[in-house]
């Protein structure tokens, strides 16, 4: 496959040097997307990089995945208002570490192809390097002219910073130039690539490359992601969406996917699946004859959810999914975790009770839910409408209204769920 098609009709490509797409014909090419560690997680505002790295691999080149121990350490002004807080060295270990796991998803790192990833940690060659060397032997080739024409420089400096711009941040653009210089030299690295608002930062580094030593190098970036409305792509009410279940449960990812416009998920399928073009062209057309079955957001979903967690947590998810919207089994709730049950049950009305009155024969269940909680109005209201059928406990139909509840009907020895009609949802937490 030709690298830059592939991303061209992905709609990936935002700005590309002169050069850079008869390299990629020319031979095989050793490209690089840097990812700082600022947590021990990747969120999906790094899943496109990510998959830039996995389309060049299956286009035959290879990829290198550069993790930021050393430049983690000062954080890029790009894109950013205000300073990153700096990590210490533990820590960046630490995140290192896990982001390297969760590549692993996306990337072949073990097999013997000569296409192999490989993890590489600008740590490693920047740790030994002194201030005075680099200033000598690195910062004498870059003017501080170039560097203060970037845009990432200059938005900082003309107020959009409420304190401007330290010179910490300032070298950032330098360091990250020093590790193409690097790459291109120890790796054969000779592409550089990641989102637009990297561009000046790249170009800075193929300019060094040229003044140090006359390499080959170019810049390859793709377009910011944004939804339809132009807010950040990414972002939700409980803040970003992290690729680690313990940040946000399975069932949680699936459903962001799941919930995205129509117009976004004609885009994002393009960019974070590796669906071929015939195939993406056609669940398109057919989600524009009948939008309402939202096929293109539930193939979106199932695809990155499962190249993100697993097949396993993909089905966990689309079960998890049917426990509001659809027919589901008191089986199928005990199977949930503590974390998917509340993420499920987000929002509903809650109510918490005194474990003591689950114990021994336990609380008749209209004293339970028509007393001690308002999950009813009225004791008559809740008689009438078991007598009806339209109560359920943990998803099983109430056949009497005193039937007693007692800690054995407990979920994770810890939650009730109470089912009024159809739609109408109660979740009571019982407390020692």
């Amino acid at each position: 496959m030709n690298f830059v098609e592939e991303l061209t009709w992905r709609g990936m490509v935002h700005q590309m040097m002169p050069g850079t797409e008869e390299l990629l014909q020319k031979e095989q090419v050793t490209a690089y997307v840097g990812i700082d560690p600022t947590a021990d997680s990747l969120h999906i505002g790094h899943l496109c990089g990510v998959m830039m790295l996995r389309h060049l691999q299956r286009c035959g080149h290879k990829p290198l995945a550069l993790i930021g121990g050393a430049t983690g350490m000062i954080g890029d002004p790009s894109g950013k208002s205000q300073e990153r807080n700096l990590l210490d060295e533990q820590t960046l270990a630490h995140n290192v570490a896990c982001i390297k796991a969760q590549l692993a998803h996306f990337l072949d790192f073990e097999s013997d192809a000569p296409n192999r990833a490989e993890l590489v940690n600008n740590y490693d060659w920047m740790k030994d390097f002194s201030f005075l060397a680099f200033t000598r032997d690195v910062g004498k080739h870059i003017t501080v002219n170039y560097m203060m024409a970037k845009d990432s420089v200059q938005k900082r400096l003309n107020g959009e910073a409420r304190d401007g711009l330290s010179f910490t941040e300032f070298t950032y653009q330098l360091l990250q130039a020093y590790d193409f210089y690097y790459l291109n030299t120890h790796k054969g690295c000779k592409l550089q690539m990641g989102g637009s608002d990297q561009w000046g930062n790249i170009t800075t580094g193929t300019e060094l490359i040229r003044r140090m030593g006359g390499g080959e190098a170019y810049a390859l970036t793709c377009p910011l992601i944004t939804k339809s409305d132009g807010r950040k792509f990414g972002k939700t009410e409980q803040g970003n969406i992290w690729l680690d279940r313990r940040y946000t449960s399975p069932y949680r990812f699936y459903q962001f996917w799941i919930n995205v416009a129509d117009e976004d998920a004609e885009r994002y399928i393009k960019i974070f699946t590796s669906l071929p073009k015939d195939e993406i062209d056609d669940l398109i057309a057919r989600h524009r004859e009948d939008p309402g079955r939202r096929e293109l957001q539930r193939r979106l979903a199932e695809e990155v959810t499962k190249m993100v967690h697993s097949e396993e947590d993909l089905r966990a998810a689309q079960e998890a999914s049917q426990m509001l919207f659809g027919r589901s089994t008191k089986e199928a709730l005990m199977a949930l975790d503590e974390q998917t049950l509340l993420d499920v049950f987000d929002g509903v009305p809650q109510f918490r009770i005194s474990r003591s009155l689950l114990e021994g024969e336990g609380i008749k269940a209209v004293e339970l839910m028509a007393t001690e909680t308002q999950c009813f109005p009225s004791k008559g209201e809740m008689r009438k409408m078991v007598q009806g059928g339209g109560v359920s406990l943990n998803k099983e139909k109430l056949t009497q209204f005193d039937q007693p509840v007692t800690a054995a009907d407990l979920i994770d020895g810890r939650y009730l769920l109470v089912q009024r009609g159809k739609k109408n949802y109660y979740l009571l937490i019982a407390e020692e």
